[in-house]
């Protein structure tokens, strides 16, 4: 992968991150246009993963600090009740991390079969969060954490959309749409940051392991930062104005055509 080739890469990433239509499902498609294989194309979804993180974290610093500053409280107040349950939305992808990593790793060799079916389920999941007028509640609960939780564990496949799972399960059990999609945000930053950090610990990122240079790597970062986030910032404002319907159309149109061509 040369550095233009990342440039690329990282600007999809950070636009795919935060608009529902599967980042992975997106790098997947444009590594095989480029001839990128498995593994290289691995090393880099978790350097450009964590830039989104990183983008994350500057869109909505003010919930951050708000949480920490009442974390640090230690009483069992709102901030912790909400990073509790952020806590318990974890605990399946973090199963699936522990248990099935190589069945993931997998994934990402498979070829374009998964992808095109899995954009297809975005699809619909996005189409029934549009159409669905469940009965909205004030909080998020936290069995509403455990579900949308599941769902971020399945968004591993790629071509499920991680935000676009997340977001449309949370509306469906009834939750706000603005609520939602910063919960959604939030709740992704310590498992891809985790990621990140274990495979930098094994030298994971040394080009002799994942055959890209670090040129490649810090271009690629840079440019999933800056694109996700705006993308971030646009996407709250569109789950809040309830425009999934139109992702929902993308995902069918590329996943249909995803399965012809591949």
């Amino acid at each position: 992968m040369d550095w233009i080739e990342a440039l690329v890469l990282g600007v999809i990433q950070g636009l795919t991150e935060f608009l529902p239509v599967s980042s992975s499902g997106h790098l997947q498609i444009f590594s095989a246009l480029f001839g990128i294989q498995g593994e290289e194309n691995l090393a880099f979804a978790v350097v450009v993963h964590a830039a989104t993180v990183c983008s994350t974290i500057v869109v909505l610093w003010k919930e951050i600090a708000a949480l920490f500053g009442g974390l640090f409280k230690f009483r069992w107040n709102e901030e912790t009740l909400y990073v509790a349950k952020i806590a318990v939305s974890m605990i399946p992808v973090a199963i699936v991390g522990l248990f099935f990593k190589d069945a993931v790793e997998e994934l990402f060799g498979s070829g374009l079969l998964v992808v095109g079916v899995a954009l297809l389920v975005t699809a619909v999941l996005l189409a029934f969060a549009y159409y669905a007028k469940p009965r909205q509640k004030t909080v998020i609960s936290f069995r509403d954490a455990l579900v949308i939780g599941v769902a971020q564990a399945c968004a591993v496949i790629p071509g499920l959309s991680r935000s676009g799972s997340t977001i449309a399960t949370g509306i469906l059990s009834g939750n706000n749409k603005e609520r939602v999609a910063k919960f959604s945000f939030l709740m992704v930053l310590v498992p891809i940051l985790g990621e990140a950090l274990l495979e930098l610990m094994k030298g994971d990122f040394a080009q002799a392991e994942s055959g890209i240079s670090a040129l490649s790597l810090v271009v690629g970062f840079c440019a999933a930062f800056v694109s996700g986030y705006f993308a971030c910032s646009w996407m709250i404002n569109l789950v809040k104005k309830g425009k999934l319907i139109w992702f929902a159309l993308y995902c069918l149109v590329v996943g249909v055509v995803v399965l012809i061509l591949h």
